[in-house]
C-alpha cells in the first residue's frame, strides 16, 4: 500500500498497458482515474478493475489527449472526485505504418498531437495543479532509441518525449515533481500484434523479448512511487535486453 491515498491519472487505460498500469496503482493504493477516448470501452476497464478493487477508488473521464480543453476538464473531474492528484501516467499513443514519401503533415500531425503534446498537456497541468511530491511517468519507447521503416512520425515523437522529460525534470524539481519516462520493447498487447511490420515478418520478435503489460506496470509504479524518490529525469529501459544485443 505504498501509494495510499494518493491519485493517479492513467492516460489510454481502456486496455494493454494501460489497464495493466491502472490495476498495479489500485493495487498499491492508490485511487485512480482512467482516461480514454471511448466511454464503453472506459466502462469495461473500469469493471474488470472493480473486481479486485474498491469501486469507490475508481473513475473514468472521457478525454483526447490531444485536445487541450478535454486534458483540462479530465483533470478538474479528478480533484471534483478525489480532491488531490498526485501521479500521472502519460500512456496514450498512436501508431501508423507508412513510408516517408507517403506521409502527409496531418499524419505527423496526428501522431505528434497525442504522443507528444498530450503528454505535454497533462504535464501543464500537473506544474499548475499538482502539489509537491507528485510525479510524471511518460510512456515512451524503444523506437525513441533504434527504429525501423514506415514508422517515422511515432519515432520521432517519442524521441521528443524522452527530451520533453527531461526539460520538465529540470523545471519540476522546483515544484516538487519528479518527471521520468520508460521505454518499453516489444509488450503483449494488440498495439504490438497488430503492427504490419511484424505481420509481416519485416520486424523479427524474439519470444524471449515480449514482455507482459504487468511487468511494465511493475516497472511504471516504481517510478511513480516513493521508491523512485531520488530518480528524476531518468529514461528506463524495459525492454528484456532486446536492445542490448549487437
Amino acid at each position: 500500500m505504498t501509494l495510499a491515498h494518493r491519485v493517479a491519472i492513467v492516460t489510454g487505460a481502456s486496455g494493454g498497458i494501460g489497464l495493466a498500469v491502472a490495476r498495479r496503482l489500485l493495487r498499491d493504493g492508490a485511487s485512480v482515474m482512467l482516461v480514454g477516448r471511448k466511454r464503453e470501452r472506459l466502462d469495461g476497464a473500469r469493471a474488470q478493475l472493480e473486481k479486485d478493487a474498491d469501486p469507490e477508488r475508481i473513475a473514468i473521464a472521457v478525454c483526447d489527449v490531444a485536445r487541450e480543453d478535454q486534458v483540462i476538464a479530465a483533470v478538474d473531474a479528478t480533484f471534483a472526485r478525489f480532491g488531490r492528484w498526485d501521479i500521472v501516467i502519460n500512456n496514450a499513443g498512436v501508431m501508423q505504418f507508412k513510408p516517408l514519401e507517403q506521409l502527409t503533415a496531418e499524419d505527423w500531425r496526428a501522431t505528434i498531437d497525442v504522443d507528444l503534446l498530450g503528454a505535454f498537456f497533462f504535464i501543464k497541468q500537473a506544474f499548475l495543479k499538482m502539489q509537491g511530491g507528485g510525479t510524471v511517468v511518460n510512456v515512451a519507447s524503444v523506437h525513441a532509441l533504434q527504429t525501423e521503416a514506415l514508422v517515422a512520425p511515432y519515432a520521432a515523437a517519442k524521441a521528443a518525449l524522452l527530451s520533453l522529460t527531461r526539460s520538465a525534470a529540470i523545471e519540476g524539481k522546483a515544484k516538487g515533481i519528479r518527471v521520468n519516462a520508460v521505454l518499453p520493447g516489444a509488450i503483449d498487447t494488440p498495439m504490438l500484434w497488430e503492427n504490419p511490420n511484424v505481420k509481416s515478418g519485416a520486424e523479427k520478435i524474439d519470444p524471449q523479448d515480449v514482455g507482459a503489460p504487468e511487468q511494465l506496470a511493475d516497472t511504471i509504479a516504481f517510478l511513480a512511487g516513493p521508491d523512485a524518490g531520488f530518480v528524476c529525469g531518468a529514461s528506463l529501459l524495459a525492454d528484456g535486453g532486446r536492445l542490448a544485443r549487437l
